[in-house]
């Protein structure tokens, strides 16, 4: 059963009383789904548009690939990328909420201070910048805590894991309370699917995904065309869209807040025909 939450976004308490569907906008020339890339201004403009054109209850742009084994991005260019981006999305739509897909603490107050980001995203849950979570207290925006370990380049590495669930679990509860202990009271949680997890240990966390209940947040899921879905089905990222609508609609009958994804037409679909199923 969907569980209502709220964000305060730029002051304004909204209830969401439905599962989301946040659009991924990849102003990266890198990124492992080639239909989520945009990099310059036409790309970028006809992409924001098709997303809230296909029903996107929010955005989330990212300007540094995750991709396993993906090299470094230097800030400058980070940034560089993100005010394109960012200024795009705002020329379009000044209202649709934007979440900003970085670890870096000085891009996120970029984002938020320059274009009214909304939310933050942050793949290393506050690991690779010691200042994220500060700047988010102070920016008082609603943080994402994502689970990964290591980096983007390094993170299958780190794969060993006592009980995968119960471990992400404990990682994440005890950010949670150091973010809380900053005044940070926003927090969404995602389980981070293909983030340091083997294609095993991911579907274990799909299995017990209500056990992240427990943490009291609201929980995204971002399994949109990943290698869970690809290495188990013998497919490549552009023949997994049905299959990935499969495992979205599994996630939010298991308790999903939030589903981060490629193909925003065909999740909103899913919602809906889950919520004449459920509610």
């Amino acid at each position: 059963m969907f569980q209502p939450f709220s964000l305060n976004i730029k002051g304004e308490l909204r209830w969401y009383n439905r599962p989301q569907v946040m659009g991924i906008l990849n102003v990266t020339p890198d990124s492992f789904y080639c239909g989520s890339r945009a990099m310059d201004e036409i790309s970028i403009s006809e992409r924001v548009k098709k997303l809230i054109v296909d029903g996107a209850d929010m955005i989330d742009i990212g300007a540094y690939s995750s991709r396993p084994g993906a090299d470094d991005v230097p800030v400058e260019e980070e940034i560089s990328r993100l005010r394109l981006g960012m200024g795009i999305i705002r020329q379009i739509n000044t209202e649709i909420p934007v979440s900003v897909d970085t670890f870096r603490a000085g891009v996120a107050k970029m984002a938020i201070e320059e274009f009214g980001a909304d939310m933050i995203n942050d793949i290393s849950g506050g690991d690779l910048d010691v200042d994220m979570y500060d700047a988010v207290a102070e920016m008082n925006v609603p943080y994402i805590l994502m689970h990964m370990r290591g980096t983007p380049e390094t993170m299958m590495r780190h794969t060993d894991y006592v009980d995968v669930t119960a471990d992400v679990i404990d990682d994440l509860s005890r950010k949670l309370r150091e973010l809380h202990l900053k005044g940070v009271s926003d927090v969404i949680v995602d389980p981070g699917f293909g983030f340091s997890k083997t294609c095993d240990q991911n579907f274990i966390m799909m299995k017990h995904l209500r056990s992240f209940d427990v943490l009291g947040c609201p929980v995204l899921v971002g399994v949109s065309r990943k290698s869970m879905i690809t290495r188990s089905l013998s497919i490549s990222s552009e023949e997994s869209l049905s299959a990935t609508v499969a495992l979205n609609t599994i996630a939010l009958t298991k308790g999903a807040s939030i589903i981060r994804v490629h193909d925003v037409k065909e999740a909103v679909q899913a919602v809906k025909l889950f919520e004449l199923s459920t509610f």
